[in-house]
């Protein structure tokens, strides 16, 4: 980062070396970060329940009415590998300002929305402003606190990401009951209005900020990059059982070639300080090791997110509420351990925590190799449990170790990076999942077995997949090391 592009910020000087209590302020700053992160993710599961009711109101097919998640993700697909540079240009109170107000602008369109076109707008607004947050959040938590500590603010993460998307169907369910689909939005409303007012009395920016213009090419080739990768994986599953309108190789080959170009982009415009996502994240080996193992685990667990409501509901024929209340415990787990793997982190390192980990994640995909129709659903809550156990010895440690290997001027570029990797990890994790049990269950159903049947043999079929997957995850934990963290408050040299 050259001086000419650095404007004054708060100085985060030595006072914080070696303190393990955050400052009132900077502690009332990230626990507003969380709050506004955790509403923002709740909103982006709550569709799953709200589609019915939302179809039959509004008088649109399924496959219509998919389009309102599809574009979610896509939207944060496309962002988010721009937040990286957003963070720089405008700033923690900046970001988190636009954050916010798109969110909220997005909620507000949807709720009121008269058809659908327009809901689909305000989804689409609702996810500019959800790509910002994780991304801000982690590093705010990053700049704020001391390396001593950092693992157990960090594990807070674990519960924006795992308890939030948990909790989502499940209260868009419970709204549902009483009320119409618009108030999934009307309730969240005025939770992100609140969360505006106070960040714009008391959010500040708490690291550097730079005047680099923005790179109009960089963004147009993020946007056919990332948002090709992610919809010709996405539309994989779709392709197993019939003609999709374009055939997935499409995008996928198209947003292969518009992410070389981009990556080159890239690698012109850091030499200057410009690029959009700074790649040279990825040239730290403290980096790209637990985040290749973080995407291994991104793909079992948005895989197994997507196939066991699939599972419990059509093979073994639960209702949704109790296809909810059979994953809600592993979700609040994985999201209320956070904290407790975040100060054993502090202690004792990466490796005694995520080699375990990955392995109870293995174990428990191997498990899930072996459910079929008849199988006891507590069996398969206790699977699910033992699969979130393994993921939340995971994943707090892998951000920490991740993003404590970084100079703190690319703490947004690597917050940015881990975001885009989760985005295709989860992509191509549905992909595999779906693909696999769609192929699998077709082929057992030409064999002559029951539909039934044949979905839960397909779901089987794509766990061995998954298991598979996940054995690579436990060979490069053991490559894991902790690294050591840049000097909090040190002074940042120029071009690292």
């Amino acid at each position: 980062m050259t001086d000419a592009q650095v404007t004054d910020a708060p100085s985060r000087t030595a006072p914080h070396v070696g303190v393990d209590k955050l400052p009132r302020e900077d502690f009332l700053v990230i626990a507003l970060l969380l709050v506004s992160a955790f509403v923002v993710i709740l909103n982006e599961t709550t569709m799953s329940v709200a589609l019915a009711p939302l179809m039959d109101d509004l008088g649109i097919t399924a496959s219509t009415g998919q389009w309102l998640t599809t574009a979610f993700m896509l939207t944060m697909a496309v962002v988010i590998p721009a937040s990286g540079f957003l963070l720089q240009r405008l700033g923690t109170r900046g970001a988190f300002l636009l954050a916010m107000s798109l969110f909220s602008a997005g909620t507000l369109l949807a709720a009121l929305s008269p058809g659908f076109s327009w809901l689909l707008v305000g989804r689409v607004v609702q996810a500019s402003g959800t790509a910002i947050m994780m991304p801000l959040l982690m590093t705010t938590i990053m700049t704020l606190v001391p390396p001593a500590i950092r693992g157990k603010v960090m594990g807070n993460i674990s519960i924006v990401m795992a308890a939030a998307p948990a909790l989502g169907p499940s209260l868009s369910g419970l709204i549902l009951d009483t009320l119409s689909w618009r108030w999934v939005f009307g309730i969240v409303l005025p939770i992100g209005l609140v969360a505006l007012v106070l960040g714009f009395l008391y959010v500040r920016d708490v690291a550097d900020r730079t005047h680099s213009r923005l790179d109009p090419l960089s963004l147009l080739l993020a946007a056919l990059a990332f948002g090709g990768l992610v919809y010709g994986l996405s539309s994989i599953g779709e392709a197993a059982r019939h003609t999709p309108v374009v055939a997935p190789w499409i995008p996928i080959v198209l947003g292969a070639l518009a992410l070389a170009v981009f990556a080159w982009r890239q690698l012109v415009l850091q030499r200057e300080d410009r690029a959009l996502l700074d790649l040279r994240v990825f040239a730290s080996r403290g980096f790209s090791v637990p985040l290749g193992i973080m995407a291994v685990g991104m793909v079992a667990m948005f895989g197994s997110l997507i196939l066991l409501p699939l599972f419990l509901q059509d093979a073994m024929g639960l209702e949704p509420l109790q296809t909810g209340l059979i994953v809600l415990p592993g979700g609040l787990l994985m999201g209320l351990l956070g904290p407790t793997v975040g100060r054993l982190f502090d202690r004792v390192g990466p490796r005694p925590l995520v080699i375990p980990g990955v392995s109870v994640v293995a174990v428990a995909l191997g498990a899930f190799t072996t459910i079929h129709a008849d199988s006891s659903p507590f069996f398969v809550l206790a699977l699910h449990v033992a699969l979130s156990l393994g993921l939340a010895f995971m994943f707090t440690p892998l951000f920490t170790t991740a993003l404590s290997s970084l100079q703190p001027n690319r703490y947004s570029h690597g917050s940015a990076a881990i975001g885009t990797v989760q985005q295709l990890a989860g992509a191509a994790g549905t992909a595999m999942f779906v693909a696999v049990m769609t192929t699998r269950s077709i082929a057992y159903e030409a064999e002559g077995a029951s539909a039934q049947v044949a979905l839960a043999e397909g779901v089987g079929d794509a766990f061995v997949w998954g298991t598979a997957v996940m054995l690579v995850a436990v060979g490069l934990s053991f490559l894991l090391r902790r690294t050591p963290a840049a000097p909090h408050g040190a002074p940042v040299p120029s071009g690292h």
